[in-house]
């Protein structure tokens, strides 16, 4: 009976909470866009939408009315490329990091079931302002690492907004190193990998629009694309000579049409060139780059193929030699050349602290007034952990700003969100108010008054 009635409980606060109407009035509003914040602003969430947002905005009738006067209020933190949910804090052979594989698949590998939504780094993020997330898988035996999604950050179990958004591919020195010990061997590696996705494509069926109906399985087994509108079968031939499994090379069909980003992750400037030039062979690709740490020595090029960045933000040591050039001048540079550029937490603790961004953003605005450096303005870098990593994965429409339509993704802050002082007093993920305990505050409450009694024998005395 007990068990039951404990299942009961954890099923409840597990589901889903119906969005309400709310008005968020007299608060300073940035819509996460790029603008500069609006003193005594007003957002109107309904539905699980954003209504309405800014200065002058009606007050519906039937909405809850927060007071947010003294108060910031934002979108969501958007975590431009992190691992959340992959992995839990380091505990010895406790089998609960699931980042990468060593199996035999790579480009077919689909992060979504490894995601859990009840992660205790999920918590503490949600309990910090950010409310969705790029996650990818990281490498393993192959420079592709597979399919990444978009997630909310909710007290909920469904958290995939958008599944098999991206693949991620490592180029640069961890590809090469994967590859077989050189630059030259991943990118035969990464174009013969499409070589054998455009193969299956040649052949691939197209499914019934009337009836979604698939060729006869019991001729040969099927592959579906994994966009679901073609699936690979019966009549899709391969070379002899092969090195994916039918299935990676199946998972990079709409890659290479397009129809999913491509996450590229390299440092060094002419790998970024090395990856800009993949355009010209395969037009169709929609590469974001990640890292880029020398990209501001190529920002001309990089803004002109129009390919996003997501940047490690403050990384500003040779930490490697192909990060020679980094500076923390490096997204201000990339901006002021036309790029777009967002931030992101690749290998910089990116499974647990995605909260740092906003620290991050914080920097680049303090940038502007180092002699010498460039920085960004206060709504740009906003921008560059909110609206921006949703635009580089095409969700801009989706998520990431206060602009009528977008999801109800919203965060009322103490003061500055890009001041470390101040914290995330209420977060609303599609209109829902979220709960911002975390395992850290159970403890903090549990033991800050302690009785005597329940001390240990030595703090006693």
């Amino acid at each position: 009976m007990i068990r039951r009635v404990l299942a009961a409980l954890l099923l409840a606060a597990a589901a889903p909470v119906a969005a309400q109407t709310y008005a968020i009035t007299g608060g300073t509003v940035a819509l996460g866009d790029g603008s500069e914040p609006m003193p005594g602003g007003t957002v109107v969430i309904r539905d699980g939408r954003i209504a309405a947002a800014g200065p002058g905005v009606r007050v519906p009738a039937d909405a809850q009315v927060i007071d947010a006067t003294g108060k910031w209020v934002t979108p969501g933190i958007v975590g431009g490329f992190t691992r959340l949910g992959l992995s839990e804090v380091d505990l010895s052979a406790d089998g609960s990091n699931d980042t990468s594989s060593n199996g035999p698949f790579s480009a077919a590998i689909d992060v979504v079931p490894s995601v859990n939504p009840l992660a205790s780094t999920i918590a503490v993020n949600r309990a910090d302002g950010v409310t969705r997330a790029l996650v990818a898988p990281a490498t393993g035996k192959n420079i592709f690492a597979g399919q990444g999604a978009v997630i909310d950050t909710g007290a909920d179990m469904d958290a995939i907004t958008a599944a098999r958004r991206f693949q991620f591919v490592e180029l640069g020195e961890s590809g090469a190193d994967t590859a077989g010990g050189s630059r030259s061997a991943a990118h035969v590696l990464f174009r013969n990998a499409l070589r054998e996705a455009a193969e299956l494509r040649r052949f691939a069926a197209p499914i019934s629009a009337s009836r979604g109906e698939l060729p006869d399985e019991r001729e040969r087994p099927i592959i579906r694309d994994p966009n679901e509108s073609r699936v690979l079968g019966p009549n899709a031939r391969r070379s002899e000579d092969v090195l994916l499994t039918r299935f990676d090379a199946a998972a990079l069909v709409p890659v290479l049409q397009g129809r999913q980003y491509l996450l590229v992750h390299v440092e060094r400037a002419s790998d970024i060139l090395q990856v800009l030039s993949l355009k010209r062979e395969f037009p169709s690709l929609k590469i974001v780059l990640v890292g880029a740490s020398e990209g501001w020595t190529v920002a001309d090029r990089i803004a002109r193929a129009g390919v996003p960045v997501i940047a490690s933000a403050v990384n500003d040591l040779p930490a490697s030699f192909e990060q020679l050039a980094a500076t923390q001048s490096n997204v201000g540079r990339m901006r002021s050349a036309g790029v777009e550029v967002s931030i992101g937490m690749i290998d910089n603790d990116d499974t647990r602290n995605i909260f740092n961004q906003r620290q991050y953003a914080g920097n680049l605005v303090a940038l502007q007034r180092v002699p010498g450096a460039a920085g960004v303005s206060w709504g740009e870098a906003l921008a560059m952990i909110t609206s921006r990593p949703a635009q580089a994965v095409g969700l801009g429409g989706d998520i990431g700003s206060l602009a009528p339509g977008r999801r109800g993704d919203v965060v009322i802050w103490s003061g500055d969100p890009l001041e470390g002082s101040s914290a995330a007093e209420q977060v609303f993920i599609d209109g829902v108010r979220q709960p911002l305990e975390t395992h850290q505050t159970r403890l903090r409450d549990r033991y800050r008054h302690l009785p005597r009694r329940d001390l240990p024998e030595a703090y006693r005395r």
